[in-house]
């Protein structure tokens, strides 16, 4: 068995690209080597910021041998009289074989001639020699250029190629731009703590020989090592280390000897907020902040860098860090401090000199906006006098921070810092933590707002987004979506599902809609259907990925070019959601099945009649003295006992009381149908026809309540 070693030497990759680059690796080497019918005992990619490698063990040094059967052409054009045609020597070059060994079988689409093939198995090297130039050229990534002129796409110019078989150098050449790049076996240690070259023996020992040369090529060892300096020195401070996923992540793609080193600031820039100085050192300097208390954003002045320098050198790094800090803390203090001298409301008029979208106006015109949505849906809910006021002041200031001049400087502190001005300014606690909530979700699995002010200020500014865009018909398509309105639909939609409020969508959007269009006229009178079709997408989306219920059951909740389904999904999300789990839960308990053939069967039928889908009372539409058989009465009054059940179901949304009552019916059912007193529902007569229709379709009426059972499949 044979090791294979590839090391692709570059400049400084994009740290974005190091973990990205061995993920594609990791998923594209085993499925070409399986392709080329190449066994291993293992496949490990390695990364930094330098280097992407991988290293395949126990490989065999040949391909087996193998036999491959290839179909040829019809046996009618192959043979003629029994003398094989051109087309069949033909088939018989190309296969490399001889006419003898062609023969004819049956296929479902006829006879046609086949060859088993014998392939010799190749050798692993020029099967490798082959592939390596697929592996790179198939690796994708935003930053990937052309260097110089050649075809060669890559994040940054390839300096050196390590191909080794065991301890043999596999020649590989690649042409970037002008340079032409050949493999050997010499790798680059560490540019500081070894910048002599390494000259790697053999494929199994890259790991340790790169480590001697102080450089960690495996990724997750790098990151274990990064985690465990880090809360080391953050302990040695007396304090604990903040350690996010995604700054772990990215400053593990920055170094290739991590090296923890701690800084300091001033106690006196302890007086800035935490998100501040948390957004300074994390966002723009990537280092690590020390918590007081790991359950509070209270931090201690210190900071924790990784170099990838000289550890020797780490006081020098330290005082360098720390002019930065101390310097960007300063201009922090600054603008927090002049921020303060007016209250938020007092920045609001500057908001007409900010353009929200060219079309649309200013931020303060968007303000004015969503303070009108945030009043229609506060009308919709049963709120106090207080919180109306909270709601229309929150939507009022929400924006009013985007002009400060720390929001200016540093735009990931909108909301945060609109929170804090508030409370300065003695505004009340929702409202200041409504301004901060309204952002909320900033992304998926984000937070979502937790008081009321927050959700319907946040639902407001959201939908304000979505009709004004869509007001413009600047409507999503495929993966474009810029003003990320598939994120705002879906936000709205979770914190309505995620806070129980009793948002009347429909209206809503109907309501805001004719505010859009009575500044815009000219606004296409489709608006409406095109954000109802939109949400309705996304509920179904949220439904399936995010809920996991089965399509089928979304169908059936959500209808299927059913407008009266649509329409009662948007008019009540709460109860489309609530409709889907139970659908959901009770196909997992397999209740559902004891119904689904007895609604399921009526649905088809009735369809064939002229009841209409919401009549529920059979003393209505029914006529008993049109029954021919004593199943007919059966069904009929097991129909009326069923009303007030239904009924109760749909108004406390106790859906286990509907599908109790139309499990008690189905015996009724079923002998209506194949009992003894069994009927003939298409009967000759059309009245008695009708008749027998409207008992299924009142059936099909009562278990629409809960969803369309024609649009479930049976499992």
């Amino acid at each position: 068995m044979a090791n294979f070693l590839l090391e692709l030497g570059t400049e400084e990759l994009p740290a974005s690209f190091v973990k990205e680059g061995a993920q594609q690796w990791q998923r594209l080497v085993p499925a070409t080597l399986s392709e080329q019918f190449l066994t291993n005992e293992s496949i490990h990619v390695y990364a930094t910021p330098r280097r992407l490698a991988v290293l395949v063990k126990g490989l065999p040094v040949q391909q087996l041998d193998r036999e491959e059967e290839v179909k040829g052409p019809p046996a009618t054009s192959a043979f003629k009289d029994g003398k094989p045609t051109k087309a069949a020597e033909g088939f018989a070059k190309k296969q490399g074989v001889e006419i003898d060994a062609l023969e004819v079988r049956a296929t479902d689409k006829g006879d046609f001639v086949f060859v088993l093939k014998k392939i010799p198995g190749r050798m692993t090297a020029d099967i490798l020699a082959e592939l390596v130039p697929l592996w790179i050229g198939k690796l994708e990534g935003k930053r990937f250029m052309r260097w110089a002129d050649g075809d060669l796409k890559f994040p940054r110019p390839i300096r050196s190629i390590v191909a080794l078989l065991d301890d043999t150098v596999l020649p590989i050449t690649l042409v970037s731009g002008s340079d032409t790049v050949k493999s050997d076996r010499i790798s680059q240690g560490h540019r500081v703590l070894h910048p002599e070259p390494v000259s790697v023996p053999g494929a199994e020992d890259y790991v340790e020989f790169l480590r001697a040369a102080c450089v960690e090529v495996d990724r997750q060892q790098r990151k274990t090592q990064i985690q465990a300096q880090v809360e080391a020195a953050a302990t040695k401070q007396g304090g604990y280390a903040d350690i996010t996923d995604d700054l772990l992540e990215e400053v593990t793609d920055l170094v290739e000897w991590p090296n923890a080193v701690v800084g300091k600031f001033d106690d006196e820039f302890l007086i800035l907020p935490p998100e501040v100085i948390t957004t300074i050192i994390v966002t723009n300097q990537r280092y690590f902040p020390i918590l007081k208390n790991p359950d509070f954003p209270e931090l201690l002045p210190y900071f924790i860098t990784i170099s990838n320098g000289d550890p020797a050198k780490s006081a020098i790094i330290a005082a360098g860090n720390e002019r930065v800090v101390r310097a960007r803390l300063a201009d922090g203090q600054f603008f927090y401090k002049a921020d303060l001298a007016k209250p938020l409301e007092d920045y609001l008029p500057k908001l007409e000199t900010v353009t929200f979208q060219e079309d649309l106006g200013t931020v303060r015109e968007k303000v004015d906006r969503l303070c009108k949505i945030a009043s229609l849906i506060a009308n919709q809910l049963q709120i106090t006098a207080t919180e109306q006021a909270y709601i229309e002041r929150a939507a009022l200031l929400c924006k009013a921070d985007l002009v400060t001049q720390m929001v200016y400087e540093l735009p990931e502190m909108q909301g945060i810092m609109g929170q804090k001005y508030a409370l300065a300014s003695g505004e009340p606690e929702a409202v200041a933590t409504a301004i901060f909530e309204h952002y909320l979700p900033k992304g998926a699995g984000d937070n979502l707002p937790q008081t009321l002010t927050g959700q319907v200020v946040g639902i407001a500014d959201k939908l304000d987004t979505l009709v004004s865009i869509f007001g413009l018909g600047m409507l999503p398509t495929g993966s474009s979506d810029p003003f990320a309105l598939r994120r705002a639909a879906n936000a709205i939609i979770n914190i309505i599902w995620a806070a129980q409020l009793p948002v009347n969508l429909h209206q809503l959007l109907a309501e805001s809609v004719g505010e859009f269009t009575a500044i815009r006229p000219e606004t296409s009178p489709e608006l409406q259907s095109q954000l109802s079709e939109f949400f309705l997408q996304r509920i179904r989306t949220l439904l399936q990925e995010e809920k996991n219920i089965d399509y089928d059951l979304v169908n059936a909740v959500l209808g299927e070019n059913d407008p009266e389904y649509t329409e009662r999904a948007l008019r009540d999300l709460l109860d489309a959601l609530e409709r889907a789990l139970f659908l959901q839960q009770i196909r997992n308990n397999n209740t559902l099945d004891k119904i689904y053939e007895t609604v399921n069967r009526s649905t088809r039928l009735a369809a064939q009649g002229d009841l209409n889908k919401v009549e529920l009372e059979p003393k209505t539409v029914v006529k008993p003295e049109l029954f021919q058989k004593s199943s007919e009465p059966a069904f009929y009054d097991a129909l009326v006992k069923l009303v007030p059940q239904t009924q109760l179901s749909k108004q406390t949304r106790n859906y286990q009381l509907l599908v109790d009552s139309l499990t008690e019916i189905a015996p009724a059912v079923s002998n209506f149908f194949d009992g003894p007193e069994s009927v003939l529902v298409m009967d000759a007569d059309p009245e008695i026809k009708r008749n027998r229709l409207s008992l299924l379709g009142l059936l099909r009426n009562h278990a629409r309540v809960l969803g369309d059972f024609g649009a479930i499949v049976k499992g």
